[in-house]
Formats: C-alpha cells, sequence, structure tokens
C-alpha cells in the first residue's frame, strides 16, 4: 500500500515536471534599440533603391549593412489600430528619419 501511494506521488511529480508552460513572446524584448516599427519594404542595404533614398535625403553613410525599412512607423506591440502591421515587423537601429528609411532592420516575430 505505502509502495502505491509513493508511486502515484512519483509519477505525479514527475508529469508536473515535465510539464511545459508556454509563455507569450514579448516583442518589445527582442528590440533593444528602440520601437518596434513596420516598415512598407525592407530592402538590403546595398541596394540601388536605399543608395537613391539616401541621396535624396543627403545622408552619407558607407557601407549600409543589413536591411533597411522604407516608410516605417511605430506598432503597438497588441497591433490593434493603426497601430497595426500589414508587412513584416522589424527591430531597426537607426530610425532617425522620421519614418522615410530605418537603417539596420532586422525582422522579429511578434506572434502572441
Amino acid at each position: 500500500m505505502m509502495f502505491s501511494r509513493f508511486s502515484a506521488f512519483a509519477v505525479s511529480a514527475l508529469l508536473a515536471a515535465a510539464t511545459t508552460s508556454v509563455v507569450a513572446n514579448d516583442p518589445t524584448n527582442q528590440c533593444t534599440t528602440g520601437e518596434v516599427q513596420c516598415c512598407n519594404s525592407l530592402e538590403p542595404g546595398n541596394s540601388t533603391i536605399v543608395d537613391s533614398l539616401l541621396s535624396l535625403l543627403g545622408v552619407v553613410i558607407d557601407d549600409v549593412e543589413g536591411l533597411v525599412g522604407i516608410t516605417c512607423t511605430p506598432i503597438s506591440i497588441l497591433g490593434f489600430g493603426q497601430g497595426s502591421c500589414n508587412e513584416q515587423p522589424v527591430c531597426c537601429s537607426n530610425n532617425s528619419f522620421n519614418g522615410i528609411i530605418a537603417i539596420g532592420c532586422v525582422p522579429i516575430n511578434i506572434n502572441l
């Protein structure tokens, strides 16, 4: 009788330890360089489109690496209303061009 109680307890403890909990992924944790952005398009930093935009803006940046977001806006974490994003959400390291372009972008996952 004692063995069956111990076995039942051991199995219960093992099941409790083996159960994984699902944690919602907070997109702000993925973006340590600023706000999560929604860009209408993402282009490689060495593309002619990016070169043309930088030239029009009078911005001189040598060797733009990574992705560049074009026409970007901040999005809310919940994605409601104006803050929703129909394109790929990104985190960019340089958003100082009034949303026209954002440099150093990395796509992130905000599916909760």
